[in-house]
């Protein structure tokens, strides 16, 4: 379609290494990125939608020239905009380093890239386009990862000891923070709704790469989660390694883990929380659940609290146990208290004892 002479065709891992400090232009229509991208990605459709939708019945019906001619009927009038787009996103930057990409590497990134090479950018083109990333996404959760596993019953404050071990200098992936959910039937409440499965997938593939090429030789912490986080999961193979790996299990006391819910949930609205603890009905009992809702609306937070989090430790123990070779990979760690930064200590302090 074009003589594209100053731009380079790159591969993923080069691609996302670059990514790190040069913007990546999604040229897809706006719902094709909507959908999933690779995370970090500015969408700067070549044709939205629509104008994507007849190109391509164009090409199908008549010919790939018909085609090309119809996509340089909506190009044109977009290129004055896209040259000032990027030049927007580059404003504090001092190359003119630019990474493109569309669906295949085909076409649209090659128009695109094209335009911005003429006009004096750097271009980069990943081969192969979001195709080959997602390729390169499922690949990595084939991989036999270096985790680590915090666990610990409902309340023990995990996702925020897992943040405290990463100031300390660890490795760390929060899966709930990239599933946008806390886990649990509770864990959309406050929350904007989740991204698509494959959104999910990307941004893990992508933490998983990152954190493996910026703190090599460390393994990963992970909090010990369902393979369900609300409605997305954790892709299959990547979680029979997860579940096979050592657990760092903070063992603390029902009342302090009770307490803990009750300042990081009880503030929430009741409604939601009334709801959410009818979604788990069948689970939790009939009589059970009316005995919760009743002490939800009479505002005794902390005795509807205990049912649910009855509810959840037998739950959680039920899946703890099901591990294979649970005895081996068990590592308790007893504590008194959620503080995250006293929790992070004592894993360390563990890990290092165990050592020497």
């Amino acid at each position: 379609m074009f003589n594209i002479m100053g731009v380079e065709k790159i591969t993923v891992d080069i691609f996302l290494a670059l990514s790190q400090h040069h913007p990546v232009i999604d040229v897809r229509s706006e719902g094709e990125y909507t959908h999933a991208h690779i995370p970090g990605a500015h969408n700067l459709p070549l044709f939205n939608d629509e104008e994507r939708k007849v190109v391509g019945t164009i090409y199908k019906q008549q010919s790939r020239e018909a085609a090309i001619k119809k996509g340089l009927v909506y190009f044109g009038p977009k290129m004055n905009q896209m040259i000032s787009f990027i030049e927007e996103i580059k404003t504090n930057s001092e190359d003119k380093i630019v990474l493109v990409h569309c669906w295949r590497g085909g076409m649209r990134s090659g128009g695109v890239a094209w335009l911005l090479d003429l006009y004096g950018f750097k271009v980069y083109t990943l081969v192969g386009g979001y195709k080959e990333f997602r390729n390169w996404t499922l690949k990595q959760f084939e991989k036999d990862w270096n985790f680590n596993i915090l666990g610990g019953y409902t309340g023990s404050g995990k996702t925020i000891t897992l943040d405290s071990l990463k100031q300390k200098g660890e490795a760390v992936i929060d899966l709930e923070g990239l599933a946008g959910h806390k886990g649990s039937a509770f864990g959309r409440i406050g929350l904007p709704p989740q991204d698509s499965v494959e959104m999910f997938e990307n941004k893990l593939a992508v933490e998983l790469y990152q954190s493996s090429e910026k703190q090599k030789g460390k393994n990963i912490w992970l909090e010990d989660e369902s393979q369900r986080i609300g409605s997305v999961s954790i892709p299959h193979m990547l979680w029979n390694t997860i579940r096979k790996k050592n657990i760092y299990f903070l063992d603390i006391p029902f009342e302090k883990r009770l307490d803990y819910l009750v300042e990081t949930y009880g503030k929430l609205d009741k409604i939601e929380l009334g709801d959410a603890i009818k979604r788990i009905e069948k689970k939790l009992g009939g009589l059970e659940t009316k005995t919760a809702i009743d002490f939800l609306e009479s505002d005794n937070i902390k005795d509807c609290f205990s049912i649910l989090l009855n509810y959840y430790d037998k739950l959680y123990k039920k899946s703890l146990e099901k591990r294979e070779n649970l005895a081996e990979i068990l590592q308790e760690i007893k504590s008194d208290t959620t503080d995250k930064k006293m929790n992070a200590e004592l894993i360390i302090n563990f890990i290092h004892d165990r050592k020497n």
